[in-house]
Protein backbone atom coordinates (compact mmCIF):
# COMPACT_ATOMS: atom_id res chain seq x y z
CA UNK A 1 0.00 0.00 0.00
CA UNK A 2 1.23 3.47 -0.87
CA UNK A 3 -0.69 5.35 1.84
CA UNK A 4 0.94 6.22 5.13
CA UNK A 5 -0.06 4.13 8.16
CA UNK A 6 -0.04 6.33 11.24
CA UNK A 7 0.40 5.61 14.93
CA UNK A 8 -0.97 8.44 17.09
CA UNK A 9 0.24 9.01 20.67
CA UNK A 10 -1.24 11.86 22.72
CA UNK A 11 0.22 13.36 25.88
CA UNK A 12 -3.28 14.52 26.75
CA UNK A 13 -2.52 16.50 29.88
CA UNK A 14 0.00 18.63 27.97
CA UNK A 15 -2.44 19.47 25.17
CA UNK A 16 -5.58 19.92 27.27
CA UNK A 17 -3.99 22.19 29.86
CA UNK A 18 -2.16 24.13 27.14
CA UNK A 19 -5.38 24.70 25.19
CA UNK A 20 -7.14 25.88 28.33
CA UNK A 21 -4.37 28.13 29.70
CA UNK A 22 -2.78 29.43 26.49
CA UNK A 23 -5.76 29.62 24.13
CA UNK A 24 -8.71 29.85 26.50
CA UNK A 25 -10.53 26.95 24.81
CA UNK A 26 -11.26 23.30 25.46
CA UNK A 27 -9.12 20.88 23.47
CA UNK A 28 -10.98 19.34 20.53
CA UNK A 29 -9.56 16.21 18.92
CA UNK A 30 -11.45 16.60 15.64
CA UNK A 31 -9.05 19.13 13.98
CA UNK A 32 -6.14 16.78 14.73
CA UNK A 33 -8.02 13.77 13.34
CA UNK A 34 -8.97 15.61 10.15
CA UNK A 35 -5.43 16.87 9.58
CA UNK A 36 -3.99 13.36 9.96
CA UNK A 37 -6.68 11.87 7.70
CA UNK A 38 -5.24 14.03 4.92
CA UNK A 39 -1.82 12.47 5.48
CA UNK A 40 -2.73 8.79 5.74
CA UNK A 41 -4.67 6.09 7.62
CA UNK A 42 -4.48 6.24 11.42
CA UNK A 43 -4.23 2.64 12.62
CA UNK A 44 -3.38 3.31 16.29
CA UNK A 45 -4.87 6.05 18.48
CA UNK A 46 -3.80 6.27 22.12
CA UNK A 47 -4.09 9.06 24.69
CA UNK A 48 -2.30 9.02 28.05
CA UNK A 49 -3.53 10.79 31.20
CA UNK A 50 -5.00 10.43 34.66
CA UNK A 51 -8.55 10.39 33.30
CA UNK A 52 -10.13 11.22 36.64
CA UNK A 53 -9.01 14.79 35.90
CA UNK A 54 -10.56 14.82 32.40
CA UNK A 55 -13.97 13.24 32.85
CA UNK A 56 -15.62 15.52 30.25
CA UNK A 57 -12.98 14.76 27.62
CA UNK A 58 -13.24 10.98 27.87
CA UNK A 59 -16.47 10.73 25.90
CA UNK A 60 -15.16 13.06 23.17
CA UNK A 61 -12.08 10.89 22.70
CA UNK A 62 -14.07 7.66 22.85
CA UNK A 63 -16.35 8.98 20.09
CA UNK A 64 -13.20 9.41 17.97
CA UNK A 65 -12.02 5.84 18.61
CA UNK A 66 -9.08 6.90 20.79
CA UNK A 67 -7.84 4.27 23.25
CA UNK A 68 -7.55 5.81 26.72
CA UNK A 69 -4.45 4.68 28.61
CA UNK A 70 -4.92 5.22 32.33
CA UNK A 71 -1.97 6.52 34.33
CA UNK A 72 -2.50 5.69 38.03
CA UNK A 73 -3.09 8.78 40.13
CA UNK A 74 0.03 9.87 41.93
CA UNK A 75 1.38 13.18 43.01
CA UNK A 76 3.57 15.76 41.34
CA UNK A 77 6.44 14.98 39.01
CA UNK A 78 6.19 11.21 39.65
CA UNK A 79 2.81 10.98 37.87
CA UNK A 80 4.05 13.06 34.93
CA UNK A 81 7.13 10.89 34.51
CA UNK A 82 4.96 7.77 34.62
CA UNK A 83 2.85 9.05 31.72
CA UNK A 84 5.90 10.08 29.69
CA UNK A 85 7.67 6.75 30.17
CA UNK A 86 4.58 4.66 29.39
CA UNK A 87 3.92 6.61 26.19
CA UNK A 88 7.57 6.36 25.05
CA UNK A 89 7.76 2.63 25.75
CA UNK A 90 4.52 1.94 23.87
CA UNK A 91 5.67 3.97 20.86
CA UNK A 92 9.02 2.19 20.58
CA UNK A 93 7.35 -1.20 21.09
CA UNK A 94 4.92 -0.44 18.26
CA UNK A 95 7.80 0.62 16.00
CA UNK A 96 9.46 -2.80 16.45
CA UNK A 97 6.33 -4.96 16.40
CA UNK A 98 4.36 -3.26 13.59
CA UNK A 99 6.61 -2.65 10.61
CA UNK A 100 3.66 -1.43 8.56
CA UNK A 101 3.32 1.68 10.76
CA UNK A 102 5.31 4.20 8.75
CA UNK A 103 4.50 7.45 10.56
CA UNK A 104 4.32 8.29 14.25
CA UNK A 105 2.43 11.34 15.48
CA UNK A 106 3.52 12.56 18.91
CA UNK A 107 1.05 15.09 20.33
CA UNK A 108 2.91 17.08 22.97
CA UNK A 109 5.03 20.17 23.39
CA UNK A 110 7.24 18.61 26.05
CA UNK A 111 10.96 18.52 25.26
CA UNK A 112 11.22 15.28 27.31
CA UNK A 113 9.91 13.47 24.22
CA UNK A 114 12.78 14.67 22.00
CA UNK A 115 14.82 11.45 22.58
CA UNK A 116 11.74 9.41 21.61
CA UNK A 117 11.39 11.36 18.36
CA UNK A 118 15.07 10.89 17.58
CA UNK A 119 14.90 7.15 18.26
CA UNK A 120 11.84 6.70 16.03
CA UNK A 121 13.62 8.50 13.20
CA UNK A 122 16.64 6.23 13.72
CA UNK A 123 14.22 3.37 13.14
CA UNK A 124 13.33 4.92 9.76
CA UNK A 125 9.96 6.19 10.91
CA UNK A 126 8.54 9.55 9.87
CA UNK A 127 7.62 11.62 12.93
CA UNK A 128 5.04 14.43 13.06
CA UNK A 129 4.69 16.53 16.19
CA UNK A 130 1.56 18.37 17.32
CA UNK A 131 1.63 20.96 20.07
CA UNK A 132 0.55 24.39 21.28
CA UNK A 133 2.81 27.17 20.02
CA UNK A 134 3.02 28.96 23.38
CA UNK A 135 3.83 25.82 25.38
CA UNK A 136 5.98 23.85 22.92
CA UNK A 137 9.66 23.58 23.74
CA UNK A 138 12.00 25.04 21.12
CA UNK A 139 13.90 21.73 21.13
CA UNK A 140 11.02 19.56 19.92
CA UNK A 141 9.97 20.89 16.45
CA UNK A 142 13.48 20.69 14.87
CA UNK A 143 13.70 17.02 15.92
CA UNK A 144 10.53 16.13 13.97
CA UNK A 145 10.02 15.64 10.24
CA UNK A 146 7.03 17.95 10.47
CA UNK A 147 5.50 19.90 13.34
CA UNK A 148 1.90 21.15 13.44
CA UNK A 149 0.84 23.88 15.84
CA UNK A 150 -2.62 23.03 17.13
CA UNK A 151 -3.98 26.57 16.94
CA UNK A 152 -3.14 26.73 13.21
CA UNK A 153 -5.10 23.59 12.32
CA UNK A 154 -8.26 23.98 10.27
CA UNK A 155 -11.30 23.82 12.54
CA UNK A 156 -9.69 25.27 15.66
CA UNK A 157 -11.73 28.32 16.64
CA UNK A 158 -9.90 30.80 18.83
CA UNK A 159 -11.86 33.21 21.05
CA UNK A 160 -12.25 36.72 19.64
CA UNK A 161 -11.06 39.78 21.52
CA UNK A 162 -13.76 41.73 23.28
CA UNK A 163 -13.64 45.49 22.92
CA UNK A 164 -14.62 47.63 25.89
CA UNK A 165 -17.66 49.85 25.49
CA UNK A 166 -16.70 53.56 25.55
CA UNK A 167 -18.18 56.85 24.45
CA UNK A 168 -18.66 56.88 20.67
CA UNK A 169 -17.20 60.38 20.27
CA UNK A 170 -13.70 59.43 21.41
CA UNK A 171 -11.43 56.45 20.88
CA UNK A 172 -9.10 55.30 23.63
CA UNK A 173 -5.48 54.37 22.96
CA UNK A 174 -6.45 50.73 23.47
CA UNK A 175 -9.21 50.99 20.84
CA UNK A 176 -6.78 52.60 18.40
CA UNK A 177 -4.37 49.74 18.98
CA UNK A 178 -7.12 47.14 18.50
CA UNK A 179 -8.30 48.83 15.30
CA UNK A 180 -4.73 48.70 14.02
CA UNK A 181 -4.48 45.00 14.96
CA UNK A 182 -7.79 44.28 13.19
CA UNK A 183 -6.47 45.98 10.05
CA UNK A 184 -3.26 43.92 10.25
CA UNK A 185 -5.34 40.76 10.65
CA UNK A 186 -7.32 41.65 7.52
CA UNK A 187 -4.10 42.33 5.61
CA UNK A 188 -2.70 38.98 6.68
CA UNK A 189 -5.90 37.26 5.57
CA UNK A 190 -4.99 38.12 1.96
CA UNK A 191 -2.56 35.53 0.58
CA UNK A 192 0.79 37.23 0.17
CA UNK A 193 4.30 35.83 -0.01
CA UNK A 194 6.65 37.80 2.25
CA UNK A 195 10.41 38.10 1.79
CA UNK A 196 10.90 35.28 4.29
CA UNK A 197 8.91 32.66 2.40
CA UNK A 198 10.18 33.82 -1.02
CA UNK A 199 13.80 33.53 0.14
CA UNK A 200 13.16 30.15 1.73
CA UNK A 201 11.49 28.73 -1.39
CA UNK A 202 13.99 30.11 -3.91
CA UNK A 203 17.15 29.15 -2.02
CA UNK A 204 15.76 25.67 -1.38
CA UNK A 205 14.85 25.29 -5.05
CA UNK A 206 18.32 26.41 -6.12
CA UNK A 207 19.93 23.93 -3.72
CA UNK A 208 17.79 21.07 -5.00
CA UNK A 209 18.66 21.89 -8.59
CA UNK A 210 22.36 21.75 -7.75
CA UNK A 211 22.07 18.35 -6.06
CA UNK A 212 19.78 16.73 -8.66
CA UNK A 213 19.45 16.69 -12.44
CA UNK A 214 17.72 20.07 -12.24
CA UNK A 215 14.16 18.73 -12.44
CA UNK A 216 12.39 19.49 -9.14
CA UNK A 217 8.77 18.51 -8.53
CA UNK A 218 6.52 20.57 -6.29
CA UNK A 219 6.19 17.65 -3.85
CA UNK A 220 9.98 17.32 -3.58
CA UNK A 221 10.29 21.04 -2.92
CA UNK A 222 7.70 20.86 -0.11
CA UNK A 223 9.52 17.93 1.52
CA UNK A 224 12.82 19.82 1.38
CA UNK A 225 11.20 22.89 2.96
CA UNK A 226 9.92 20.75 5.83
CA UNK A 227 13.39 19.28 6.31
CA UNK A 228 14.73 22.81 6.68
CA UNK A 229 11.86 24.00 8.90
CA UNK A 230 9.49 21.33 10.26
CA UNK A 231 7.03 24.06 11.31
CA UNK A 232 6.75 25.41 7.74
CA UNK A 233 3.14 25.80 6.64
CA UNK A 234 1.88 27.77 3.65
CA UNK A 235 -1.26 28.57 5.65
CA UNK A 236 0.81 31.02 7.73
CA UNK A 237 0.79 33.31 4.68
CA UNK A 238 -2.89 32.77 3.90
CA UNK A 239 -2.55 30.07 1.24
CA UNK A 240 -4.86 27.06 1.35
CA UNK A 241 -2.24 24.68 -0.01
CA UNK A 242 1.34 24.50 -1.24
CA UNK A 243 0.14 24.43 -4.85
CA UNK A 244 -1.59 27.77 -4.35
CA UNK A 245 1.59 29.28 -2.91
CA UNK A 246 3.67 28.01 -5.84
CA UNK A 247 1.16 29.35 -8.36
CA UNK A 248 1.23 32.71 -6.59
CA UNK A 249 5.04 32.82 -6.89
CA UNK A 250 4.79 31.82 -10.55
CA UNK A 251 2.31 34.64 -11.25
CA UNK A 252 4.90 37.07 -9.87
CA UNK A 253 7.69 35.58 -12.06
CA UNK A 254 9.60 34.29 -9.03
CA UNK A 255 9.34 30.66 -10.21
CA UNK A 256 8.12 28.97 -13.38
CA UNK A 257 5.87 25.88 -13.50
CA UNK A 258 5.84 23.06 -16.02
CA UNK A 259 2.71 20.92 -15.74
CA UNK A 260 4.03 18.01 -17.82
CA UNK A 261 4.30 14.62 -16.15
CA UNK A 262 2.59 13.89 -12.83
CA UNK A 263 -0.78 15.61 -12.62
CA UNK A 264 -1.01 18.08 -9.77
CA UNK A 265 2.74 17.87 -9.12
CA UNK A 266 4.35 20.33 -11.57
CA UNK A 267 8.06 20.81 -12.17
CA UNK A 268 9.21 23.98 -10.42
CA UNK A 269 11.99 25.97 -12.06
CA UNK A 270 13.28 29.51 -12.25
CA UNK A 271 12.12 31.79 -15.06
CA UNK A 272 14.37 32.01 -18.13
CA UNK A 273 17.32 34.37 -18.27
CA UNK A 274 15.16 37.04 -19.88
CA UNK A 275 13.31 37.40 -16.58
CA UNK A 276 16.53 38.70 -14.97
CA UNK A 277 17.34 41.33 -17.60
CA UNK A 278 15.80 44.06 -15.46
CA UNK A 279 17.98 43.16 -12.47
CA UNK A 280 21.11 42.88 -14.63
CA UNK A 281 20.42 46.36 -16.07
CA UNK A 282 20.01 47.61 -12.51
CA UNK A 283 23.45 46.20 -11.72
CA UNK A 284 24.95 47.97 -14.75
CA UNK A 285 23.38 51.27 -13.66
CA UNK A 286 24.82 50.85 -10.16
CA UNK A 287 28.33 50.28 -11.56
CA UNK A 288 28.17 53.27 -13.91
CA UNK A 289 30.39 54.00 -16.87
CA UNK A 290 33.50 54.96 -14.90
CA UNK A 291 36.03 52.79 -13.13
CA UNK A 292 35.39 49.31 -11.77
CA UNK A 293 33.45 49.26 -8.48
CA UNK A 294 34.11 47.04 -5.45
CA UNK A 295 31.56 44.28 -5.01
CA UNK A 296 30.98 45.10 -1.34
CA UNK A 297 29.14 48.37 -2.03
CA UNK A 298 27.17 47.46 -5.13
CA UNK A 299 24.19 45.90 -3.42
CA UNK A 300 23.50 49.08 -1.45
CA UNK A 301 23.73 51.08 -4.68
CA UNK A 302 21.20 48.75 -6.32
CA UNK A 303 18.82 49.09 -3.39
CA UNK A 304 18.97 52.87 -3.67
CA UNK A 305 17.68 52.46 -7.21
CA UNK A 306 15.20 49.67 -6.43
CA UNK A 307 13.99 49.41 -2.87
CA UNK A 308 13.65 45.83 -1.71
CA UNK A 309 16.06 44.28 -4.22
CA UNK A 310 16.90 40.77 -3.03
CA UNK A 311 18.95 38.34 -5.10
CA UNK A 312 17.48 35.44 -3.16
CA UNK A 313 14.14 36.09 -4.84
CA UNK A 314 15.89 35.20 -8.10
CA UNK A 315 17.24 31.94 -6.73
CA UNK A 316 20.79 33.07 -5.89
CA UNK A 317 22.17 32.14 -2.48
CA UNK A 318 24.10 35.40 -2.22
CA UNK A 319 24.94 38.65 -4.02
CA UNK A 320 28.24 37.26 -5.31
CA UNK A 321 26.35 34.42 -7.03
CA UNK A 322 24.09 36.99 -8.71
CA UNK A 323 27.07 38.99 -10.01
CA UNK A 324 28.78 35.79 -11.15
CA UNK A 325 25.64 34.99 -13.18
CA UNK A 326 25.83 38.44 -14.79
CA UNK A 327 29.51 37.82 -15.53
CA UNK A 328 28.73 34.44 -17.12
CA UNK A 329 26.21 36.12 -19.43
CA UNK A 330 28.68 38.81 -20.51
CA UNK A 331 26.86 41.63 -18.72
CA UNK A 332 29.74 42.56 -16.37
CA UNK A 333 33.41 41.72 -15.82
CA UNK A 334 34.24 40.31 -12.40
CA UNK A 335 37.88 40.11 -11.20
CA UNK A 336 39.54 39.64 -7.84
CA UNK A 337 41.85 42.48 -6.70
CA UNK A 338 44.48 41.61 -4.10
CA UNK A 339 45.16 45.25 -3.17
CA UNK A 340 41.52 46.01 -2.56
CA UNK A 341 40.88 42.62 -0.97
CA UNK A 342 37.62 42.48 -2.88
CA UNK A 343 36.11 41.64 -6.22
CA UNK A 344 36.06 44.53 -8.68
CA UNK A 345 33.11 44.76 -11.04
CA UNK A 346 32.96 46.73 -14.27
CA UNK A 347 30.52 46.93 -17.18
CA UNK A 348 31.47 44.48 -19.93
CA UNK A 349 32.60 45.94 -23.25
Amino acid sequence: MDEERIGLFIDYENLAIGARDDLGIQFDFKPVAESLAERGRVVVRRAYADWSSFSVDRQMLADNQVELIEIPQRRGRVRKNAADIKMAVDAVELAFERDYVTTFVVCTGDSDFTPLVQKLRELNKRVIGVGLKASTSAMLPPACDEFLFYERLSGVELPKRKKPTTRPDRKTDREDKEDKEDKEDNDRAKPQATDDVVSLVTTTLAGLQQSTDGSVRSSSLKRALLRKDPTFSETDWGFRGFGELIRHLASNSIVALNEEGAKGDPIVDFPGDDAHKTEFRLLVDAIGTGNAQPLSGLKDQMRKRQTGFNERHLGYSGFLRFVQAANARGVVDLKWNDEAGDYMVSVAD
